[in-house]
């Protein structure tokens, strides 16, 4: 029950009831109301503003690690990118020089991607600017890795067929050093033996006693080994592939046969003195496209700077050949 409260009348000398008007009573509730409804707003406007509720804490976290992990990524892609730049450098500079292959030009390996807008559907967000750019690094640095895999592709298949084109190559002397007695003959202008007449001779003569074995200068195949060729005797020659071919004369015997495959360095024969030759030694000559060439150019596979120096100085001298 409310209380009732009363009032002292002094002109009635008693007492009266305080009766409360209903319109102050409405003032009164609407100013509460007002007031409390003030009050509120401006707690919730100074909390929003200085106190953080759970979900906005949530969504800061989750903003500084995503912000964390575009700096994790950036620095990735700045890596990756420094990686590739290295790598592209050495394929243009190093590699593909080596191998005799262009190089690829800077426009094509850093190319970006023209035509429709491919970063549509990321517009219209608060960092859209900041994800196009992002996927725009990644789309750039994708095609320079697609670019850069295919030129290796294509530079370890040309290493490949330059390892095939290295181990073909006639490049060892066909005779052991410690075999022979003396380099007779080289390339060049020489006096026939037989005529005493000046004429060209293309090839070099090793001189060694009858039966010294005779090795393949070259990985390659066998494709005559007989006496059928005038002035050669019993010979053998050898197709090293990459337009070469080595030949061997005046052997004593054989040691293979035609479309045998042979390695550089493997027994084929041995020294004999067959077919027009003056004494035991071995005729030897280089091909290349059909054309005769100086068989003093391919011995790096197997002699020191001195021992080629000695070679050569004999190689020059204008004497008389054994054939």
């Amino acid at each position: 029950m409310s209380k009732v409260k009363y009032y002292y009348d002094p002109e009635s000398l008693s007492y009266r009831k305080i009766e409360r008007k209903k319109r102050r009573t409405l003032k009164y509730i609407t100013v509460f109301l007002l007031a409390s409804a003030l009050f509120g707003f401006g707690f919730v406007f100074i909390a929003s503003q200085y106190i953080e509720s759970p979900k906005e804490k949530a969504l800061k976290r989750e903003l500084q690690n995503m912000q964390l992990q575009y700096d994790i990524l950036n620095k990735k892609m700045s890596e990756a990118e420094a990686v590739l730049a290295s790598v592209a450098e050495r394929d243009n500079n190093i590699y593909r020089v080596y191998f005799e292959a262009n190089p690829i030009p800077e426009a094509q390996r850093k190319a970006g991607f023209g035509g429709i807008n491919r970063y549509k559907n990321l517009e219209g967000f608060d960092n859209s600017e900041l994800i196009i750019e992002t996927n725009k690094r990644l789309d750039i640095l994708q095609k320079q890795i697609v670019v850069q895999s295919k030129s290796l592709d294509e530079i370890a298949a040309l290493a490949e067929e330059k390892e095939k084109l290295l181990a073909a190559i006639p490049a060892i002397q066909p005779v052991s050093n410690e075999d022979l007695t003396r380099m007779a003959s080289g390339f060049g202008m020489r006096t026939d033996p037989f005529t005493k007449v000046r004429k060209m001779h293309w090839g070099m003569d090793f001189t060694a006693p009858r039966g010294t074995p005779v090795y393949a200068s070259g990985d390659g195949k066998v494709v005559r080994a007989d006496s059928r060729a005038s002035g050669y005797g019993k010979h053998i020659r050898i197709d090293h592939g990459f337009g070469y071919v080595s030949l061997y004369a005046h052997l004593y015997k054989y040691n293979v046969r035609k479309n045998q495959k042979v390695k550089r360095g493997d027994l084929i024969g041995f020294v004999g003195s067959t077919g027009r030759s003056q004494g035991p030694h071995l005729h030897y000559e280089i091909f290349k496209d059909g054309k005769r060439i100086n068989p003093i150019n391919f011995y790096y596979g197997s002699l020191t700077a001195e021992e080629f120096s000695k070679l050569l100085e004999h190689a020059s001298l204008e004497n008389q050949s054994l054939d």
